[in-house]
């Protein structure tokens, strides 16, 4: 019995680490659970409502307040440049959220390499992703899978011709 108690004890830890992987972080709701999923142009509505969101002041203060936490607990640590996954995603997930109202964006980070996901409203947007990622310690690479898509209007069904 005593040769099976480490045995069990290493299993549940192992499956501790290896099976609670966090989701990537993301802009806004609507934006992609994945950083390889298809991804469509967000409705106008959509879009607006994101780009308030991303533009209020509660949530610039929320977005601040996050990223000076985090900047705050790895100076404690000694300023370390290999940062945890979740607090990278985090931190370019405010990043982006901050500069590029409207974009619908996912991240994810391993060992730093960070991948950006999903959708912005213009090419001056997405062009700004590497830039804007590389400002927080850690990141060493971006990779960029988001595309262009502007807000499409939504389709009024009720208005069709003959009905």
């Amino acid at each position: 019995m005593n040769k099976f108690i480490p045995l069990i004890i290493s299993g549940v830890i192992a499956v501790g680490a290896f099976g609670c992987g966090e989701p990537p972080s993301r802009t806004s709701a609507d934006a992609p659970s994945g950083t390889n999923e298809n991804v469509n142009a967000p409705t106008k509505e959509t879009a607006q409502t994101t780009q308030q969101d991303a533009t209020s002041e509660v949530r610039k203060d929320q977005i601040e307040s996050d990223i000076r936490a985090r900047e705050q607990r790895n100076n404690a640590t000694g300023g370390d440049t290999d940062r945890a996954d979740a607090d990278l995603e985090s931190e370019v997930r405010g990043k982006l959220e901050a500069n590029l109202p409207a974009s619908q964006l996912t991240v994810d980070a391993k060992e730093g390499d960070v991948t950006v996901a999903g959708t912005v409203p213009t090419q001056e947007q997405l062009n700004k992703i590497p830039t804007l990622a590389q400002e927080i310690k850690g990141v060493k690479s971006v990779k960029v899978n988001a595309k262009v898509a502007p807000a499409q209007p939504t389709s009024n069904t009720n208005n069709q011709p003959g009905q």
